[in-house]
């Protein structure tokens, strides 16, 4: 159990909304094998609860590293997993997208400002990593002097990009590997995995759809070894990259199913299991906007087009068009009238 699954299960809505942020926030932190201190917990906790603003929980934060600095009593790194676990909550909280690199960038900045010199400017060296799933290799990531380039090349064509009339698990495998080319540019110096998930979770909330933070607290190391997998290329060794491990996290994330998320499997000395498993949307004609009405009805089969739009983030308008196409495809069904009826989603 973590620290705050008694909001997410007994709390108001507000409350369940910030725990599971939080849980993110700090779970998104194992990437780089860093530990919050209980500190940055029991002030998150004041946060959920209503005591404090998330600009107040960022004050206290360096309030309290200034006096442990002083003091000489600041543990390694836990400085950092305490303000960047606070920076992404603060833009997790916030209804605010943009798609473009530049968005990106403001995110990589605002995490890290205080915390690196670099914060929020691409890298202007070459970097290699060693990594565990790889046995001590490294993927290959992009030229100093390819970064911007790469970046803006990728952005324009994931703009261009109709996801209309394809099935779920297509747009679940193109997004999963939109984000997997973001991540391979690794355009900083450090902490490219923690941006590169919130703006994924960004960008998917821009299509209205709030995503499971739980996978993000307990498989973020997954999710960063699933980046490498997938970008990793050792013919001399018969490696080749798979974005099979990737695209189970996205399953998982988008449509709600328990596929097993190993990290054992994923490390090369391993074979690679070939066949990927069924799913009810292997050939569902439903876009990610309308997967995310379903989601809320599900959940709710009395909502009205009102709290729907507060559930995903669209205009009435969008509500009125995503609802009317999911019951041209039969998806949706309205009954008892629309005053008083409610919502069935058919078989």
């Amino acid at each position: 159990m973590s620290d705050f699954d008694k909001y997410i299960r007994q709390g108001e809505p507000g409350q369940v909304e910030k725990a599971r942020i939080w849980q993110t926030a700090i779970g998104l932190q194992d990437v780089d094998g860093l530990k919050p201190s209980p500190y940055l917990k029991e002030t998150a906790q004041r946060h959920i609860e209503g005591d404090i603003t998330i600009d107040q929980v960022r004050s206290l934060l360096d309030d309290y590293y200034q006096s442990k600095t002083a003091r000489g009593q600041v543990e390694e790194r836990t400085e950092e997993a305490d303000k960047v676990s606070a920076a992404i909550a603060a833009i997790l909280s916030e209804n605010t997208f943009t798609f473009s690199p530049d968005f990106l960038i403001s995110i990589h900045r605002r995490l890290f400002t205080g915390i690196y010199q670099f914060a929020g400017q691409i890298r202007d060296y070459n970097i290699s990593k060693k990594e565990w799933v790889l046995d001590g290799a490294s993927v290959l990531y992009s030229d100093t002097y390819m970064i911007r380039q790469t970046l803006d090349y990728d952005f324009a064509q994931e703009r261009k990009f109709s996801y209309s009339g394809i099935s779920l698990l297509d747009t679940v495998r193109h997004i999963a590997g939109f984000i997997s080319g973001i991540w391979q540019i690794h355009a900083f110096g450090e902490g490219n995995t923690r941006t590169t998930a919130v703006f994924a979770i960004k960008y998917l909330r821009s299509f209205g759809f709030y995503v499971d933070n739980d996978l993000f607290e307990k498989h973020s190391w997954y999710f960063r070894n699933a980046l490498v997998r997938a970008n990793y290329n050792n013919f001399s060794k018969g490696i080749t990259a798979t974005d099979q491990y990737l695209v189970l996290f996205f399953r998982n994330l988008i449509l709600d199913e328990n596929n097993t998320l190993s990290n054992r499997e994923m490390h090369v000395s391993q074979s690679i299991k070939s066949a990927s498993p069924k799913s009810q949307f292997d050939t569902l004609n439903c876009t990610l906007e309308e997967l995310a009405v379903l989601k809320a009805v599900r959940e709710n089969p009395h909502i009205t087009q009102a709290e729907l739009k507060t559930a995903i983030g669209k205009s009435i308008a969008t509500i009125k068009r995503l609802t009317i196409s999911l019951q041209g495809k039969g998806i949706l069904v309205r009954k008892n009238g629309k005053r008083n009826g409610w919502w069935e989603i058919s078989d």
